[in-house]
């Protein structure tokens, strides 16, 4: 398990409520459309948005929520190495048919209620698998088993993935980079999501100023 999971090795911190104030206004702002499945993305490579998603999974299990987490990048997979979990099955090997979703789950001790499905080895079309039948049905079947399913993706722009997946899901979270992301590449990911009527529930920006207001 890795330092980037503050909500677990420093749970106290700032960066760790500010998690949670994150959980609690996602929680607000989808009580007219409750969201259960929600995949958080980002515009461009190297923005947080693993780590967002792993730390506000790992917020939502300690509130009483039970929460899986699903590894869709299927491209750099990161899931496993930030939870210290094996990666020998997971959503490429249960969309072909070569695994069980209750094997493939794996809990995190350290978070009650969480368990995580990682990536599992890299398919040679990982869009196409987002947009198989069977990776519809899967969502269904996890859908059934907890409060809330949090998907991680590859970034918006680079490839189509997110926005396959988007269609989906209930909703869609985007994490952007202060100082780092372009606003183009934001004007462009917040486009390409649009244009697959997907549901865009707000956006996270990263390493932001101590003292900005």
């Amino acid at each position: 398990m890795t330092k980037q999971l503050i909500t677990l090795t420093d749970p106290r911190s700032p960066a760790a409520e500010a998690y949670r104030s994150l959980y609690v206004n996602l929680s607000f702002s989808s009580q007219e459309q409750p969201v259960r499945t929600l995949l958080v993305t980002s515009a461009a490579p190297e923005e947080g948005k693993s780590t967002t998603l792993a730390n506000l999974a790992v917020v939502a299990a300690q509130m009483g929520q039970k929460v899986i987490l699903v590894d869709c990048d299927l491209r750099q997979p990161r899931q496993h190495d930030l939870f210290g979990l094996r990666n020998d099955q997971g959503v490429s090997s249960l969309a072909a048919g070569q695994a069980q979703t209750a094997s493939a789950l794996q809990p995190v001790h350290e978070a009650p209620g969480l368990h995580v499905l990682t990536a599992g080895p890299l398919p040679i079309s990982p869009a196409q698998v987002l947009a198989s039948r069977r990776m519809e049905e899967l969502i269904g079947e996890l859908a059934g088993q907890a409060d809330l399913v949090l998907f991680d993706s590859p970034p918006v722009v680079a490839v189509s993935d997110a926005s396959v997946l988007a269609t989906k899901v209930d909703g869609v979270l985007l994490v952007l980079n202060a100082g780092q992301t372009k606003r183009d590449y934001a004007r462009r990911a917040k486009e390409a999501l649009e244009k697959v009527h997907a549901h865009i529930i707000g956006a996270v920006l990263n390493n932001t100023p101590a003292d900005a207001t």
